[in-house]
């Protein structure tokens, strides 16, 4: 079975990378050019930090995360969104993730503080887990899998 791989960005304090590289699948860091300018294969989910902490001039969506969604393609085959944030940017807490899942009309997946816990990465897995599942029934069932 296809293990949808996780396209995300991580700032240099790699917190983010950290939580997807501790994933069992396919990631890819938007912050390389190599990945930020590629079309994806088949369905993929995006997993982005948001950074927005009050200053309306200061938006929340990675500038790599929205090169990526340029694509026509790359936003087609998009099937959900996870987010990994900080409590105390407040009512900022995930705005990317559910920004860009509000826009695109795909779900939150799931998002976690910081780097996540062992838990938050479990947790993480099991619904990717069954995210793959479905995508391979919709698939057998000769409908399209995005």
């Amino acid at each position: 079975m296809r293990r949808t791989p996780v396209y995300y960005y991580s700032s240099s304090s790699g917190l983010v990378r950290t939580f997807a590289e501790r994933l069992d699948r396919p990631v890819r860091n938007l912050a390389e050019r190599e990945h930020r300018r590629s079309e994806v294969d088949g369905p993929w989910v995006l997993l982005t930090p948001s950074y927005k902490t009050g200053n309306d001039a200061n938006d929340t969506i990675p500038e790599a995360v929205r090169r990526f969604l340029a694509s026509p393609h790359n936003r087609r085959l998009l099937v959900g969104v996870m987010g990994s944030g900080n409590r105390n940017f407040g009512q900022y807490y995930q705005k990317a993730a559910r920004e860009v899942a509000q826009r695109s009309g795909r779900p939150v997946l799931f998002e976690f503080e910081l780097a996540g816990t062992p838990w938050d990465v479990e947790e993480c897995e099991r619904i990717l887990r069954d995210l793959d599942a479905a995508l391979a029934e919709r698939h057998a069932d000769g409908r399209p899998a995005a």
